[in-house]
């Protein structure tokens, strides 16, 4: 990892491939809900406003995933 790269984007990304692979429902809602923590943080620590902005929204989109039912598999 480079000087100035935001480590929070690779977690969050990782988190919701997590999620994406949960067994369970409790799982499923527990990582993406650890995946709208981390975009919030990498939306925080963004100077750019357009990254900024779309942190944020992706941590809005995990946050509504995390509140819908987990599709079965």
């Amino acid at each position: 990892m480079g000087f100035g790269r935001n480590p929070h984007v690779a977690k969050a990304e990782a988190a919701e491939q997590k999620a994406l692979t949960a067994k369970d429902a409790s799982g499923y809602e527990r990582a993406w809900r650890d995946a709208s923590r981390l975009w919030d943080r990498a939306a925080e620590r963004e100077t750019d406003a357009k990254r900024k902005a779309a942190y944020a929204e992706k941590a809005e989109h995990a946050r509504a995933t995390a509140d819908a039912p987990a599709p079965s598999n």
